[in-house]
């Protein structure tokens, strides 16, 4: 039996390119960058090189190196917003953070951390401290000028030395910040509504108590006071 000749039609070769001599995307890469090279004499814009450290290039927001403690106020030991729920430390990969939760002399916890260091020898940068912190208190830090000889003095970060204000924490990264702060905002304001309506319950409740027994007061005092016999 003959075979069945296919009904499919030929691909199309692509048009052959007006550029397709050899050679010529290398010409085309080195006509770009002779133009950028000759522009970065004169445009700002392409002016890359910086004589560091006399010249500084802003760093970006998405920069991120090692982690720092935000606080509230003026004061970094009572402004910490860390609880020391050590949820960072369970969870960072090479295991850098400790913390140790403060305590009143009868051992009852006080949500703050006594002792909170990071070696940021062994910090990786990776963030996720950040990620999974419940209470907006650690951020990565967009500090990099830290080296040190002093590997086991210097290189471990405690608490005092890892405290950055929310002001710090703006200029840093100011979109982030201000999300933040509206979302402790409405937070703040959702719990102190609900406080005034417990408060005000509380109060109605107590006022309802009180005409209450005033009421019984008069009708016993008149005889009238439930199960007292008439005279």
């Amino acid at each position: 039996m003959a075979a069945t000749e296919s009904t499919t039609p030929a691909a199309t070769p692509p048009p052959v390119s007006e550029w397709s001599l050899p050679g010529m995307g290398l010409i085309k890469g080195l006509v770009v960058t002779g133009a950028n090279m000759a522009q970065s004499f004169y445009r700002k814009d392409r002016m890359t090189t910086v004589q560091y450290p006399e010249e500084r290039v802003a760093i970006s927001p998405n920069f991120r190196n090692f982690p720092f403690l935000a606080y509230d106020g003026e004061d970094p030991a009572t402004g910490l917003r860390c609880t020391a729920c050590s949820i960072c430390e369970k969870e960072c990969p090479p295991q850098c953070i400790y913390i140790v939760m403060d305590r009143d002399e009868n051992g009852k916890a006080l949500k703050r951390p006594k002792v909170f260091d990071i070696d940021v020898s062994v910090c990786m940068n990776c963030g996720i401290c950040a990620e999974v912190c419940p209470f907006d208190s650690i951020y990565m830090d967009g500090e990099y000028e830290i080296a040190t000889g002093d590997r086991f003095g210097s290189l471990v970060f405690h608490k005092e030395r890892l405290a950055r204000s929310t002001d710090y924490h703006a200029k840093l990264r100011p979109a982030q910040a201000a999300e933040v702060a509206a979302r402790r905002k409405a937070d703040a304001e959702k719990k102190a509504a609900a406080a005034a309506a417990k408060e005000a319950k509380a109060k109605a409740e107590k006022e309802a108590k009180e005409k209450a027994a005033r009421e019984a007061a008069a009708a016993a005092a008149a005889g009238d006071a439930p199960g007292t016999p008439p005279p």
